[in-house]
């Protein structure tokens, strides 16, 4: 079991998400948190407060009478409940309920303790909230998606629960719990953030990281099938380009080729022996899919890591409105909840691995032509040329992905859109990116699935399996477990997608 501390990390979310691991608020968490309820409620009584005793957005005109402000909140939860689309898969739904728990406990948000204890008991009986993909505009936060969560922390709407959508107010039943009663600003503060498209986010790097994995691991083996040099690797060399990212992605690979017997080292070739050709049969440099994954690889290398510094910073951050500070004893209003931030950072990690998609299918493609690769038989087809096809269908469903990933590329942090009668002037789209970025990831590995059984295929063709560096030679090996070796033509599509559901799910 976890204990949540400020700040939260990346590896807290991935041992919650992952790992099915439980958590538990500390004392000091608790007691924070009843501070800021207590210290709302008293200090509200004679003022005006946005979404306390006011209405919201640009209904913040009207006063609310303290007869109507709990029906308010109530109000708002259940007007805002308008999401559609697709519903998002548990992961994500629990990455969601994890990241506006953590926030809220943050003591900013004048939430009573009870709402947080709701919201931890939910995780750890994985009662899930059912949040739609399209709802948010990211501006005044996630309004609709978190209105959803907040819906069923009312005991109100669908749950998934047991893997199945119930009603939340079955679920809580079966559970013993009872659903949040609302009590000041509690409807406001679980709607007014960035929770939904952070939580995506973080789900998104998490995927992310592993998809970079397994494209640098497929690298190092497309340069030991070519039996390339070793220089364009080498530490010297990467290290005379100044960025982090390129030098981490040659370090991998060097790490993963160092036993390799295919890769070929240019002064044995062609600096300490006489060279008597004129026209040189081998290639001198090898293509750019081959040579320049260090410079391709390092920039998506370099955005994860970024995307995963502002998602941590955000998810710590108090990020509704308005902020209830109680060292300074006063209450200010802003806009934490906008979520350019986020919406920025997923369209950069979309951009990055949709050039990442765009890497691995043309070195699909050099291994697929073998008036590129020379050593290979066209689309790695062990069977009977002509009569048998290899893996030509399969190049189809490679190049279509890749092409939506890269129209999917377009950012839309640009494409806001004014809306609440203009009061939301300009809006980040946030969880559109997110959702988005998403899509391109998933599209990623359906892609990565195509490339790894052609490698596996052209291990075979080339007879090579013995010679592989033991890293690569592990992949073979693994990949060989799911698939076997085929030189008659089959269905692919149940082995391709039981190779993109293994690779997803491990390192």
């Amino acid at each position: 079991m976890i204990e949540l501390t400020n700040p939260i990390a990346l590896a807290d979310f991935y041992a919650v998400l992952f790992d099915d691991e439980k958590i538990k608020l500390s004392g000091s968490t608790s007691d924070k948190i009843n501070q800021s309820h207590n210290f709302l409620r008293d200090f509200a009584k004679d003022k005006i407060i946005y979404g306390v005793n006011t209405g919201f957005g640009p209904m913040a005109q009207y006063r609310i009478a303290e007869a109507d402000q709990i029906q308010l909140q109530y109000n708002l939860i259940r007007s805002h409940a308008a999401g559609m689309g697709d519903v998002m898969p548990p992961c994500y739904a629990k990455s969601i309920l994890l990241a506006r728990l953590h926030t809220l406990s943050l003591g900013f948000s004048g939430v009573h303790p009870s709402v947080v204890e709701l919201m931890k008991e939910m995780l750890n009986r994985d009662i899930l909230p059912v949040i739609f993909q399209h709802g948010g505009v990211g501006a005044s936060g996630d309004l609709v998606q978190l209105a959803h969560l907040a819906l069923n922390m009312i005991g109100e709407g669908n749950v998934i629960y047991r893997g199945t959508q119930v009603p939340a107010s079955q679920a809580f039943a079966n559970e013993r719990l009872q659903p949040m009663q609302v009590r000041i600003r509690e409807g406001l503060a679980l709607l007014n953030g960035t929770s939904a498209m952070t939580g995506i986010g973080i789900v998104n790097v998490i995927y992310g990281k592993r998809l970079l994995d397994w494209s640098i691991a497929c690298s190092a083996l497309m340069n030991e099938l070519v039996s390339a040099y070793d220089d364009h690797l080498s530490e010297i060399l990467n290290a005379a380009k100044r960025h982090d990212g390129q030098r981490q992605v040659a370090a991998r690979m060097r790490e993963i080729i160092a036993d390799s017997k295919l890769i070929r080292k240019r002064p044995e070739h062609l600096y300490d022996r006489k060279v008597e050709e004129t026209i040189f049969k081998d290639k001198l440099q090898e293509y750019y899919s081959i040579r320049c994954v260090p410079q391709i690889l390092g920039p998506i290398w370099d955005a994860i890591q970024h995307s995963t510094i502002t998602l941590i910073e955000e998810v710590n951050s108090a990020n509704d409105n308005p902020i209830i500070d109680v060292a300074s004893a006063s209450v200010y209003h802003g806009g934490n909840f906008h979520g350019d931030y986020i919406a920025f950072e997923m369209d950069t990690l979309r951009i990055a691995i949709a050039k990442l998609t765009m890497l691995m299918e043309r070195q699909l493609n050099y291994l697929l032509n073998s008036s590129l690769n020379g050593i290979l038989p066209s689309f790695v087809n062990l069977g009977k040329l002509g009569l048998n096809f290899g893996m030509q269908g399969a190049q189809f469903t490679a190049t279509s992905t890749t092409a939506e990933n890269q129209t999917l590329a377009a950012p839309i942090y640009t494409h806001s859109i004014p809306n609440n009668k203009d009061n939301q002037d300009i809006v980040s789209m946030g969880a559109n990116a997110a959702w988005l970025t998403k899509r391109v990831i998933d599209n990623a590995y359906e892609v990565l699935a195509i490339q790894l059984l052609t490698l596996v295929q052209a291990v075979e063709s080339l007879g090579c399996e013995e010679r592989l560096s033991s890293k690569s030679k592990h992949i073979y090996t693994d990949i060989r477990s799911i698939v076997p070796i085929f030189k008659e033509d089959m269905v692919l599509s149940p082995y391709l997608t039981a190779i993109r559901d293994h690779v997803k799910a491990n390192d």
